[in-house]
């Protein structure tokens, strides 16, 4: 099967470069075995039993891009026809002791390291030898290969909510063979044959640099957004935007869901608001740290995601839509409760702007959501200007009910997502079991403090904590 890459699909694949890696990374922590019998080990071989038991609900997960003779169109997907999932699935292993610092250095290099664009655009590690029994399961999945709609992240369709995996019906899926050159020119020609205007844009796609194809993109997919930036001036100078090395640090942040419900009702507010107030104090503090000269005025511009959460009936559900929107985090404001007011009432403005990302395909379906929220809340970022945010900020609600791999059971789970270009820290946090797990991936000669920052995000939920009788 071919199908031709769409605008945006094609703006990621040709964002890809050394120092900016655009993936969405997955990191599960699993309870290999328990006592009372409700997990069980889980190794090379169950997994990728697993994982190709799965692949029908993720068909793209078996292609791979090719490129256009010539440059005379976009891109396609083409099934790869050598496909070898033991390429895709990896083993790994920490020395003992097996700490969480050593897993964490383990996800920053692999996260440093871009896909193969010779084959599927996904990788996936079993990662054994942590301490206390357990292991982890590390995926990496290109921005190109997510969409939320037609296209899930594979963590969304491994997981279930009981220790026995859910059976799916044989898949008779067979390498086939895979278009020559010549057969991907003929059937681009034959395509701007009848699309005149696809063959203009092929022309000025041809002759564009990868970011040129991105802005490019952006205006044809996202018209409104000329005058978000009209009206917007560039992101306040800070020492979150610089160029990216070739290297990533990783960090994680657990907190209790129940804490942020507290604040949410005491100052009767969103998740959303309560979760970017906490990352703001976290942001103000790790700033004074740094000697950082604040005044009350001083802002964090960062890109977040809207509706994303709707939270009721003690459970945290997505919305059908991923929306994004820019908003200014009061980093200078001493006061927490102040803080959050601020940043209430800017969502409830920046709502009103906000671009939004379908997502009708992973609502409907059962398993994980979180993954591909994420994926889809980096590309609905994205279509911002470079030089407008100094970060982004993904959340996306999980389950609130224990789920499994392959029968052992995920304790934790955090989002990994890339750094955009001249970002040099991302936060993706995502909720599950009753907690939130905050997962810190950023630029590795720009932060070396990053330890400080994730310490800070738990003084900030204490200040607001504080604020309730």
């Amino acid at each position: 099967m071919i199908t031709r890459l769409t605008p945006q699909d094609a703006a990621f694949y040709r964002l890809e470069s050394s120092s900016n890696p655009i993936h969405i990374g997955s990191l599960a922590i699993l309870q290999n075995s328990s006592g009372d019998g409700s997990g069980q080990v889980l190794d090379y071989e169950q997994l990728i039993e697993l994982v190709e038991s799965r692949l029908p609900l993720v068909p793209r997960y078996r292609r791979k891009v090719r490129e256009i003779p010539l440059a005379l169109g976009r891109p396609v997907w083409v099934e790869d026809s050598r496909f070898d999932i033991s390429y895709h699935i990896r083993r790994s292993a920490l020395p003992a002791p097996g700490t969480d610092e050593q897993l964490y250095d383990l996800v920053a290099r692999l996260a440093s390291r871009p896909l193969d664009q010779g084959r599927p655009l996904w990788e996936m590690y079993l990662i054994e030898g942590l301490s206390d029994g357990r292991s982890a399961v590390f995926t990496k999945s290109h921005s190109a290969l997510v969409d939320g709609d037609t296209a899930l992240e594979i963590g969304h369709v491994i997981l279930d909510n009981s220790p026995l995996p859910r059976e799916l019906a044989d898949d008779a899926w067979r390498a086939p063979r895979e278009p020559t050159d010549v057969e991907l020119l003929a059937g681009a020609l034959s395509q701007l044959a009848a699309q005149p205007r696809e063959a203009y844009s092929a022309v000025r796609d041809a002759g564009s640099s990868a970011f040129g194809v991105v802005r490019g993109a952006r205006m044809a997919v996202h018209a409104a957004a000329n005058a978000v930036r009209a009206a917007t001036s560039g992101a306040p100078d800070s020492p979150l935007n610089a160029r990216t090395s070739r290297s990533r640090r990783f960090d994680v942040v657990r907190t209790d869901l129940q804490d942020y419900r507290k604040i949410r009702r005491h100052f009767d507010c969103s998740i959303n608001d309560t979760v970017l107030a906490v990352v703001t104090g976290a942001l103000r503090n790790w700033l004074l740290s740094r000697n950082e000269a604040l005044v009350e005025s001083t802002n964090l511009r960062a890109v977040v995601p809207m509706s994303v959460y709707v939270d009721g009936d003690n459970q945290l559900t997505p919305a059908s839509e991923v929306s994004s929107f820019l908003i200014d985090l009061p980093v200078g404001e001493p006061n927490p409760t102040m803080r959050l007011s601020h940043i209430s009432h800017a969502t409830e403005a920046a709502g009103r702007q906000r671009r939004g990302v379908r997502a009708r395909t992973l609502v409907h379906l059962a398993g994980f959501a979180p993954a591909s929220l994420h994926a889809m809340s980096v590309r609905a970022a994205s279509t911002f200007a470079d030089n407008t945010f100094n970060l982004v900020i993904t959340n996306a609600p999980g389950p609130q009910t224990a789920m499994f791999i392959g029968g052992a059971r995920m304790l934790e789970m955090y989002p990994v997502s890339p750094l955009l270009r001249n970002q040099t820290l991302s936060f993706g946090l995502t909720s599950y079991d009753g907690q939130v797990f905050y997962g810190l991936n950023a630029d590795r000669d720009a932060m070396a403090d990053l330890d400080v920052l994730a310490a800070s995000v738990h003084e900030s939920m204490e200040e607001l904590l504080g604020a309730c009788p």
